[in-house]
């Protein structure tokens, strides 16, 4: 019969067996260490942006309650002054500048402005404009302490996904919010004179009436859009004025009232593979000039309108023109595709060279930009 081992023996067996598994934990650790770090060294170097992920829902909505403001809208009536619609706002600056949509106090006689704290003061339109349905109105007094200015943050650097929070005053509730995602970006709205707002940020946060002119905010805590429209009858699927262009525009609504937006004067029409086709091009990006306005810069710099009129697929349309492919190094697949580019990096009185294709040959034209006409 075997001896059976010594107490001493046993315990150094079980010294390094213990010892082998926490040289092997040590070595999965290092392992996994040194890959974490290779990711988030792989993640720095990528081009890819990263979502804004930063404090609570809970915390975004008490630390901005008291920049969101009420506005009201009064018409002058036989009975004096009575109040219209309402929607909303948010602090701009510490002069008592606030942002909202031009569609909230567009034919305002007077405007109210409501503060968490129910003071009610009057306000004055500042500057506008229609063509981004942006607004500046101006309070003086109020409650001092709630004049805090929410942080403006770069629309640009938002992900498809994100999460975000709108936050307003929907059918005169105050200080709602509501939290979703960004749905898709660079989507356009309808403006006057049928032009188009660009970069417009689509989210599924509910946005309802009254909504219009509040933040819309990222998870940093920063205003990222001005929430503004809605799809009627649709269920989740709103729109907010990106805050690139607030920051572009509010400058000098605040200091001239109106805002420039650069402008060339035409109107185009897609390609399409059958109006391609119809044209003899082997190409289907770009835009066809089909109207120029007379005078205008486009007009100037010798840029051609279509003159036959030709129909495909039972639409009509006027071919001929000069066809688009092309503004300053950017690409162009659409007239949507002009209007971004202008609008994120022109002023007036700055010049572009328009890439197109007349009567076969590629061609490039230089076109200095007008002011956009007022309404």
């Amino acid at each position: 019969m075997a001896a059976e081992p010594e107490p001493k023996s046993r315990w150094m067996y079980v010294s390094i067996v213990l010892i082998v598994i926490l040289i092997a934990q040590l070595g999965l650790f290092s392992y996994v260490m040194i890959d974490l770090q290779r990711t988030i060294s792989e993640l720095q170097g990528s081009s890819v942006s990263q979502p804004s992920i930063g404090i609570t829902p809970v915390q975004i909505y008490e630390l901005s309650q008291d920049s969101v403001v009420l506005i009201t809208v009064k018409w002058q009536t036989s009975s004096g002054l009575e109040p219209i619609s309402s929607g909303s706002g948010f602090i701009y600056d510490t002069e008592g500048h606030i942002i909202t949509n031009n569609h909230v106090v567009e034919d305002a006689d007077a405007i109210d402005v409501t503060f968490s704290d129910g003071t009610i003061v009057p306000a004055e339109l500042v500057g506008a404009d229609p063509y981004s349905d942006l607004a500046v109105i101006k309070v003086d007094g109020g409650p001092s302490d709630l004049r805090h200015p929410l942080p403006l943050g770069r629309s640009s650097e938002l992900l498809v996904g994100e999460s975000v929070m709108a936050i307003g005053n929907p059918f005169g509730l105050s200080n709602s919010i509501s939290l979703g995602i960004v749905s898709q970006l660079g989507r356009e709205l309808d403006a006057p004179r049928n032009y188009k707002i660009v970069d417009a940020i689509q989210v599924d946060a509910a946005i309802n009436p009254g909504n219009s002119g509040g933040p819309l905010m990222n998870m940093r805590g920063e205003v990222v859009g001005v929430n503004t429209a809605i799809i009627e009858g649709s269920v989740g699927v709103g729109f907010a004025i990106p805050s690139d262009t607030v920051s572009r525009e509010v400058p000098q609504l605040i200091q001239t009232g109106q805002y420039m937006h650069p402008w060339f004067g035409v109107s185009s029409v897609d390609l399409e593979p059958d109006i391609a086709e119809a044209m003899g091009l082997n190409i289907t990006k770009g835009t066809i000039v089909v109207e120029v306005v007379a005078e205008s810069p486009a007009d100037v710099a010798g840029i051609k309108a279509g003159n036959q009129t030709t129909v495909i697929g039972g639409r009509i349309f006027t071919l001929g023109g000069d066809v688009i492919v092309g503004v300053d190094d950017v690409t162009v697949r659409k007239l949507i595709d002009v209007l971004v580019y202008i609008e994120r990096n022109k002023n007036p009185g700055d010049t572009v060279a328009l890439k197109i294709i007349r009567n076969g040959e590629l061609l490039s034209v230089n076109v200095t930009l007008g002011v956009r006409p007022s309404l």
